[in-house]
C-alpha cells in the first residue's frame, strides 16, 4: 500500500463547491433518485423521506446526516496480514483492471478464459505494487455463467494472498462471496470485525439504482464490508455535456447510495465512487484519458474530501486497442492526477485497454511499470546535509566526472529506480536484441512473471471447505 505525502491539486474554489452544493441539493430534492428495491424504498420512507412510485426525493440534510455516519477512513484484511490495507487518509490502494469480456495477448484478441482469469491474478500477486487483482479481472465466458462467480472468488482466495472485490451481480451472488470469505477468515465476525471485500455498486446514470445492484449492496452493507457507491457517467450519455453539470449529478447519486448503505447499517464502511469521462461527439463511441476525465478526477478527489469520505476514482484507462503510444498517453492523462488528487481506492490501475473490453496482458505490465514510476515519483524528497554530497564535490573538483567517486559507488545500485521494460539500449545492441517495441518486452515479461509465480500457501482445512463449498452450490445452481 502505497502514503501519498504530497499536497493535493485542488482546483475548485470555494465558490465553485457552493455552487456544485445547490446543484446536487436541487437534483436530489426537486428530480430525485430511483431505487429499484422495495426494501430501499421502505428505508427512506421510514426515514421521511418522500416517495412515490420508486422515486426518491431527498432532504439535502437528512442525506449530510448519513453520510457523516460513514467512517472517514477503514481496514480491509487480506489472509496475509502484511496484504492488508488502509482505505482513506493519505493511502492508495490499487486493484487491476476489473471486467471485461475479451483478453489480448500480442496479437491476438478473443474471448476470456479462467485460465487468463487465474493469470492475471498470478500477475497481480506477483507485482508489490498492486494492492488486489480486484474482483471480475475478466468474464471467463468458458464457464457456466450461474457459478462463474464462485470459481473467480476461489481464484482470489487461493491465487492471491490480497484483498479482493466481492461479486454484485446478485444478492445470491454477494451471499456466496461472503460465504466464502467467511471460511476463509474464520466466521462472520471476523468479517464483520474487519472488512475483508470491496464491492462496487455502480448507479445506472442518470440518478437509477437498479435491483441487482441493490440486492448485493444490502448484502454487503448488513455484514459491515466496504462497498464502492459508483455512479457511471459519459458526459453526453449518462450526464450533460458540462463538467459542473456532471459532478453536481455524481453528488447526487453518490450520497443518495451512500445513504442507503448508512440505513442498513449506521457506520458501514463506504467509498465515494467516480467513473467519469465522455463520449465522442461524433461517433458516439466512449472516450478515456480524455482532459475533461482528468479535470473531472481532480475535482471528485476534492468533492470527497469536503464529505469527509475516502474515493474512487481513476487507474489507466484508454480506447486503444492496442498496448501502443495512445493507450501509453491516455492511460497517464488519467493515472498522474490519479495521483494528484489522492484518490484512495483505485480499480483499473493495470490491463484495461479498449475501453474496457478488453484485460490485456502487455498492457498489465506496461501500467504496473507506470505505476512503479508514479509511487516513486510521489514519494517525497528527502534532502539533509548527507543529501547534498558535499564530498563528492570536493573528490571530483572542477571539470571532473561522478562516475568513479565514492559517493557514486556506494549509491550506484539503488540511488535511482530502474525500469523493467524501458530500454535505454543505444541503437545497435537494440537491433542485435531484436528491435523489441515496449509491448512486445512487456509480454516477454508477462510471460517470465507467470513463469516465476509462486502460489501463496493455504492451510489444508480452509482449502478443502473452500472447494467443497464451490462444489456443493455448483450442483445447487445446477451448473
Amino acid at each position: 500500500m502505497f502514503r501519498n505525502a504530497m499536497p493535493r491539486y485542488e482546483i475548485l474554489s470555494p465558490d465553485a463547491m457552493e455552487i456544485l452544493d445547490r446543484g446536487w441539493k436541487r437534483i436530489v430534492s426537486e428530480i430525485g433518485v430511483e431505487f429499484l428495491d422495495e426494501r430501499a424504498l421502505e428505508l427512506f420512507r421510514a426515514a421521511g423521506q418522500k416517495v412515490e412510485d420508486q422515486c426518491v426525493r431527498f432532504d439535502p440534510e437528512f442525506l449530510l446526516e448519513q453520510v457523516a455516519m460513514a467512517p472517514r477512513s477503514f481496514d480491509v484484511q487480506a489472509r496475509n496480514p502484511a496484504n492488508s490495507v488502509h482505505i482513506g487518509d493519505d493511502s492508495m490502494v490499487f486493484g487491476s483492471v476489473y471486467g471485461p469480456p475479451f483478453v489480448r495477448e500480442g496479437g491476438v484478441r478473443r474471448d476470456a478464459s479462467i485460465d487468463d482469469f487465474h493469470n492475471f491474478a498470478k500477475l497481480a500477486q506477483g507485482f508489490s505494487a498492486l494492492d488486489s487483482a480486484g474482483g471480475i479481472v475478466c468474464e471467463p465466458e468458458n464457464t457456466p455463467l450461474d457459478s462463474r462467480h464462485l470459481d473467480m472468488t476461489h481464484a482470489l482466495q487461493t491465487l492471491t494472498d490480497k484483498i479482493y472485490m466481492g461479486n454484485v451481480v446478485s444478492g445470491a451472488n454477494a451471499r456466496d462471496t461472503l460465504a466464502m470469505t467467511e471460511i476463509l477468515f474464520g466466521g462472520r465476525e471476523a468479517i464483520e470485525t474487519t472488512p475483508a471485500t470491496i464491492s462496487l455498486i455502480n448507479c445506472n446514470s442518470p440518478l437509477r439504482w437498479d435491483d441487482r445492484m441493490l440486492e448485493a449492496q444490502f448484502e454487503y452493507s448488513a455484514a459491515n464490508q466496504a462497498v464502492v457507491l459508483t455512479p457511471f457517467l459519459l458526459m453526453g450519455a449518462m450526464s450533460p455535456v458540462s463538467i459542473p453539470a456532471t459532478l453536481a449529478q455524481q453528488i447526487a447519486e453518490a450520497l443518495s447510495g451512500i445513504a442507503l448503505s448508512q440505513l442498513i447499517r449506521p457506520g458501514a464502511p463506504v467509498i465515494f465512487g467516480s467513473f467519469l469521462s465522455n463520449i465522442d461527439m461524433q461517433s458516439g463511441s466512449p472516450c478515456f484519458g480524455t482532459p475533461e476525465s482528468g479535470i473531472g478526477l481532480l475535482c471528485t478527489g476534492q468533492i470527497a474530501r469536503r464529505f469527509g469520505l475516502p474515493v474512487r476514482s481513476g487507474g489507466g484507462l484508454t480506447s486503444s486497442q492496442t498496448a501502443d503510444a495512445q493507450a501509453g498517453y491516455e492511460s497517464l492523462m488519467t493515472m498522474l492526477p490519479t495521483f494528484l488528487a489522492g484518490i484512495n481506492w483505485v480499480m483499473h490501475t493495470a490491463g484495461w485497454l479498449e475501453g474496457g473490453l478488453v484485460a490485456s496482458y502487455e498492457k498489465f505490465v506496461l501500467d504496473v511499470q507506470v505505476l512503479e514510476m508514479l509511487q516513486h515519483e510521489f514519494t517525497p524528497l528527502e534532502i539533509d546535509e548527507a543529501s547534498l554530497a558535499f564530498g563528492a564535490h570536493d573528490e571530483v573538483r572542477h571539470g571532473g566526472h561522478f562516475l568513479g567517486a565514492a559517493h557514486t559507488m556506494e549509491r550506484f545500485r539503488t540511488c535511482f529506480y530502474r525500469p523493467f521494460v524501458s530500454s535505454s539500449d543505444n541503437y545497435d545492441r537494440w537491433m542485435r536484441g531484436g528491435a523489441k517495441d515496449a509491448a512486445a518486452r512487456a509480454g516477454e515479461y508477462a510471460t517470465r512473471k507467470l513463469a516465476e509465480y509462486e502460489q501463496p500457501p493455504l492451510d489444508d482445512a480452509v482449502r478443502e471447505e473452500l472447494e467443497a463449498y464451490v462444489t456443493r452450490r455448483r450442483a445447487e445452481l445446477g451448473d
